[in-house]
């Protein structure tokens, strides 16, 4: 299995932050003052207009239901268009959570943990590890958890371009937040020496795992939801690069309302062998793949790539160059 090249298409990164921050912080402000109904009455006319105007955010959230639905049956039945709708309602209610989770005004105890003990125990003994995350459910919580745990130590990449403004706004909910947003456009020599210096002292390094970046065009195939995608191989290399642990987690809502932290170990240790380095980087991919299909197949509306995923780095004339939903 050899790595490709990412060129030619939309990369999700360019697609825009119309997230609308300003409007995000005023819907925020009608929660806090008047409930959680009043702001979803105001809500649902706003998601249902962007739902209706932005025809690639809509394909996209169709092909990853169709091809959800193939791989493990999770809806139910064939998604239509009312599926997509509830998709991005999903994502809309799932903003607000972050908001509030990173406000303190969401109750930690509502959550629920699964797996973290390995982490907790890395950290008894001074030890970090990369976490390799995914754009689903609400990370937020997985990081106001790691504020909660003593002595767990988080420090998250986030994409300068499209993530500046919204990561700002989650900042100045919470000034005092001891969880550092690593904000990078590459991962350069000089990004790896403080990331060596951050897992060295015992600290926790999550980095996006489904979104292939901007400037490091090296990617490796693996198998979602039936078809192949491509994948950046930042997670593995730098596990690699700092010989640490590496582990998936991610946060989402179960049947029942309840938000569900899962944590799992992907390897102890990473390794790429010089002569089999692409397919070793390809093997990681593909379990950090089947992980998170294991974790959709449970929360279906949980995933939040609202751009042609499986077709990054084909060319795809006439599409839409805007997006409302990179946080």
């Amino acid at each position: 299995m050899a790595a490709s090249k990412v060129a030619s298409a939309p990369h999700w990164a360019n697609l825009g932050e119309n997230t609308f921050v300003a409007g995000i912080q005023v819907m925020f402000w009608v929660h806090r003052v008047l409930g959680r109904l009043p702001f979803l009455v105001c809500l649902y006319p706003i998601v249902f207009f962007y739902w209706a105007t932005q025809s690639l955010a809509r394909r996209s959230s169709l092909e990853y239901l169709q091809r959800l639905e193939a791989a493990s049956g999770a809806l139910g039945h064939a998604p239509g268009w009312r599926d997509t709708l509830a998709h991005f309602l999903a994502f809309a209610d799932t903003i607000l959570d972050k908001l509030l989770a990173v406000s303190g005004a969401l109750d930690g105890r509502a959550l629920r943990i699964e797996g973290e003990a390995g982490l907790q125990a890395l950290a008894k003994e001074g030890r970090g590890a990369i976490i390799v995350m995914g754009h689903v459910g609400c990370m937020e919580l997985c990081r106001v958890n790691a504020e909660r745990q003593r002595g767990l130590r988080l420090n998250v990449l986030v994409h300068t371009i499209h993530a500046e403004r919204f990561n700002r706004l989650l900042q100045r909910l919470n000034p005092d937040s001891q969880v550092h947003l690593i904000q990078v456009s590459e991962v350069n020599p000089a990004t790896a020496m403080l990331l060596a210096d951050k897992v060295a002292q015992g600290e926790f390094v999550a980095i996006a795992g489904d979104r292939v970046p901007v400037r490091q065009s090296m990617t490796v195939p693996a198998d979602f939801l039936g078809e192949s995608a491509p994948w950046p191989v930042g997670p593995y290399v730098l596990a690699a690069l700092l010989k640490c642990p590496l582990y998936a987690m991610a946060c989402v809502r179960n049947a029942g309302g309840e938000y569900v932290l899962q944590a799992s170990c992907l390897a102890e240790q990473v390794t790429l062998p010089r002569r089999e380095r692409q397919e070793a980087m390809a093997a990681y991919a593909q379990q950090f793949s089947h992980w998170l299909e294991a974790l959709l197949a449970q929360a279906p509306l949980a995933w939040f790539n609202f751009f042609p995923f499986w077709q990054q780095g084909a060319p795809s004339p006439g599409l839409e160059q805007h997006d409302g939903t990179h946080h």
